[in-house]
């Protein structure tokens, strides 16, 4: 089935672009309560699974043993975007089991925060692995081996023995198969795999309610997603969707983007879980759907509700900065108004 237009991209009176794509609302138990689109079709999820893939990090005693604080988990949970905060964070987390960054395999690249990169471009600086989007969430891995007495060289391959406690974690919590015949790379050098964008959204929805969970999965998911809601710039970084959305939620919405405009939330005080994938990678459209969904569901508070309009449609400016246009959801969300 060919998905719907989602998001539509205007230049004065005109539809310029247009964003086809799919997104589906379920609870806990699988009950749906929005879908348009295919939502069954598989999806890799990318950068939107690490505060699942984060679970073991926790649940092995690891956070605990050395001493992670909020910040430390949610970075743990993050694509941040290489601020200095961000960086030290990492190499902190790294040195608590007395490593550095040589030890990280997720690769290389500038900041994504542009500030970020001009700074350590004028301090005639380059980049190192610690700025890499991800290295939290590979700092959390090695310190989870380390804690756990695995070799940790090679923890990005998939038959790493850490690979397959993620494996474990993220089928329980979606419902999925992941294995080799679902598998690809992600732009970390970790295995990632395609499940369809159903599971998915369930499996925020119990990471967000606990239920199908065991106690002490149920505990560590609380954990990671109060810790994200509580320190969004950690998990994400200056101006992102991500932070302002958490930061309107104020502790009642977690959500992750991922690459190739896949994008998930956790709802803990309505039990829901939200996933959204949009057929050209465009992450202007998912973060635009994402918002635009979240604001249907907290219509309830017309405070809350009105922010979330508004992020769902920002504005299209030239290089003066003028408004030529808008990025827009369509009709097809328009059930959740």
């Amino acid at each position: 089935m060919a998905n719907p237009v989602l998001v539509e991209v205007t230049r004065g009176n005109r539809v310029e672009s247009r964003h086809r794509g799919a997104v589906v609302v379920v609870d806990a138990e699988g009950g749906t309560l929005f879908e348009t689109g295919d939502a069954d079709r598989p999806v890799f999820p990318r950068s939107c699974i690490k505060a699942i893939q984060a679970l073991p990090l926790v649940e092995s005693g690891a956070a605990d043993a050395f001493g992670f604080s909020n910040a430390d988990l949610a970075l743990a949970c993050a694509s941040h975007s290489g601020e200095p905060a961000h960086v030290a964070g990492a190499a902190g987390m790294l040195a608590r089991v007395g490593l550095d960054e040589s030890a990280l395999e997720c690769g290389t690249h500038w900041p994504g925060s542009q500030e970020a990169t001009l700074e350590l471009a004028r301090a005639g600086g380059a980049p190192s692995q610690l700025h890499n989007n991800c290295s939290g969430k590979h700092a959390g891995f090695l310190c989870a081996c380390n804690h756990m007495g695995l070799a940790h060289r090679g923890y990005v391959d998939y038959s790493h023995r850490y690979q397959a406690v993620l494996r474990g974690a993220m089928e329980e919590v979606t419902g999925a198969i992941h294995d080799e015949a679902n598998a690809g790379v992600d732009g970390c050098a970790i295995p990632t795999y395609a499940i369809p964008l159903r599971a998915l959204a369930l499996g925020f929805a119990r990471m967000g309610s606990g239920i199908g969970m065991g106690v002490e999965r149920m505990k560590a998911a609380r954990r990671l997603l109060a810790a994200c809601m509580a320190e969004p710039f950690h998990m994400s970084g200056s101006g992102t969707m991500d932070l302002a959305l958490m930061q309107a939620g104020q502790g009642r919405i977690f959500v992750k983007t991922g690459a190739e405009a896949v994008y998930v939330a956790a709802l803990p005080t309505l039990g829901l879980g939200i996933a959204v994938k949009c057929d050209d990678g465009g992450t202007r459209a998912s973060e635009a759907i994402v918002a635009e969904v979240l604001a249907g569901l907290f219509s309830g508070d017309e405070a809350l509700s009105a922010r979330l309009r508004d992020l769902a449609r920002p504005a299209v400016r030239n290089r003066n900065g003028t408004a030529v246009g808008q990025v827009r959801p369509t009709e097809a969300l328009a059930a959740l108004r």
